[in-house]
């Protein structure tokens, strides 16, 4: 039996649809504030598209390579598809704290966690909502993208973790709104590893993660 304590794991194969995903996610949402549901993680990957945060300024796009989605979640524009990790993380934080900032923050630290599993030295940046780390020139590079909702302190939306995407698709948009800065991936800092290693370190890396959220009456 499953312990209802604890967030329902959940891996799509293949690849899905970004509306029927995020329609799945709200109703996802409004049953677990609702005490209907449990609470989620639930890892997929999208084929290519481009979504539009609230910040997200039309200058930005700079070419409409693939379609374009209105996410609803905070940022800018950012990239899925093939080959990039997205995880949807639903909690409850109004029995979790209730603070959006550490749930922002620890969202990024298990992200962090579970690269190092692989030798990666990842980190946060001042100002720089993400996961960053040096890439193969020794340049700072953005490796995942975090984009969070909160309704009814219920989370929606998550993360993005390139493991092996075509990178060149990222040059549609400016990447969370930041120019200055490359994007790289597992892949392209030489790390050989597939969907199913990368689930299996952010399931390591779980339980320090929920442990800075933790669970009250």
């Amino acid at each position: 039996m499953p312990d209802p304590a604890l967030p329902e794991w959940r891996v799509t194969p293949g690849l899905a649809d970004y509306a029927e995903a995020l329609a799945d996610m709200e109703g996802r949402a409004a049953a677990i504030q609702a005490g209907d549901a449990r609470e989620r993680i639930w890892l997929l990957e999208h084929p290519p598209l481009y979504t539009a945060g609230t910040s997200a300024d039309p200058a930005e796009l700079l070419e409409a390579r693939f379609p374009v989605h209105v996410a609803g979640r905070g940022g800018r524009y950012t990239y899925h598809g093939p080959g990039q990790r997205v995880g949807y993380v639903q909690l409850d934080l109004a029995r979790r704290g209730r603070d959006v900032r550490a749930y922002v923050s620890a969202l990024e630290g298990w992200v962090i966690d579970a690269l190092a599993i692989f030798g990666v030295v990842a980190r946060r940046a001042e100002g720089r909502i993400g996961i960053w780390t040096d890439d193969a020139q020794g340049r700072e590079a953005k490796i995942g993208a975090i984009g969070v909702r909160v309704r009814r302190w219920v989370t929606l939306h998550g993360f993005a973790l390139n493991v092996a995407p075509d990178l060149s698709h990222f040059s549609g948009i400016v990447p969370c709104g930041i120019a200055e800065f490359p994007v790289t991936s597992l892949a392209a800092l030489g790390i050989d590893a597939d969907m199913d290693d990368v689930d299996a370190a952010l399931r390591q890396a779980l339980p320090a993660f929920l442990d800075k959220l933790p669970a009250s009456d």
